[in-house]
């Protein structure tokens, strides 16, 4: 089964269904706790994203075994969203390749980790609470009222797991999700009108060492 994000981005704050309670303070990371960085080097340009390992320990390790497993090697920014000028999305990941995949890890919402789905958010697409694994979206523009959680989206209310932000190579990104998608084509049978027509490949993803 495909993960997908909610409907497309393009209506306003939903109101919440089911407020969550508000959670205490998330932590700050402190000079002593450097947040890791990865370097994705892809075929339309370098990224480099540093993770929330402090304040989404969950899904920042999460992503960071599929770095060291190089189970991202290879794969494709297979799916890319544009709503409207500078604003929508582009995802990649392990497209349900049996053999890139870990086990599906806990969600951790933002009103627990005080994170935003801003320009730039890595963030961990999923279905139920709980299935995310190995696909991954990059959030261009501030999506707050569509992606962060209470804002109704997906219908549990619960939104996704933002765990980083993009600090080198945006303009890779915004390159990705404006570029020619397919009327056609679909990935496993889903996102049609939303695959890019000459998808980006991760070379490779890597640790910046200190």
């Amino acid at each position: 089964m495909k993960l997908c994000l909610s409907a497309l981005l393009l209506v306003l704050a939903v109101p919440a269904l089911a407020q969550e309670p508000v959670a205490a303070p998330a932590p700050v990371a402190t000079p002593s706790q450097a947040l890791p960085r990865i370097v994705l080097e892809t075929s339309a340009g370098r990224i480099v994203v540093e993770l929330e390992t402090v304040r989404a320990p969950i899904s920042a390790t999460n992503f960071l075994k599929y770095v060291d497993q190089k189970k991202l090697d290879g794969v494709e920014f297979y799916r890319a969203v544009k709503a409207a000028d500078h604003f929508g999305f582009v995802q990649f990941g392990a497209n349900s390749a049996p053999k890139r995949l870990l086990p599906p890890i806990a969600h951790e919402p933002t009103t627990q980790t005080g994170l935003h789905h801003i320009e730039g958010t890595i963030s961990l697409a999923r279905l139920a609470p709980g299935t995310g694994r190995s696909e991954f979206t990059i959030s261009v523009g501030d999506q707050t009222r569509s992606l962060d959680a209470g804002q109704g989206q997906p219908a549990d209310n619960l939104g996704y797991a933002a765990f980083g932000r993009v600090v080198e190579g945006m303009d890779v990104i915004v390159g990705i999700m404006d570029a020619p998608v397919s009327p056609t084509a679909t990935q496993h049978g889903a996102f049609q009108g939303q695959v890019p027509e000459a998808p980006v490949k991760v070379l490779t993803a890597r640790r910046v060492k200190p």
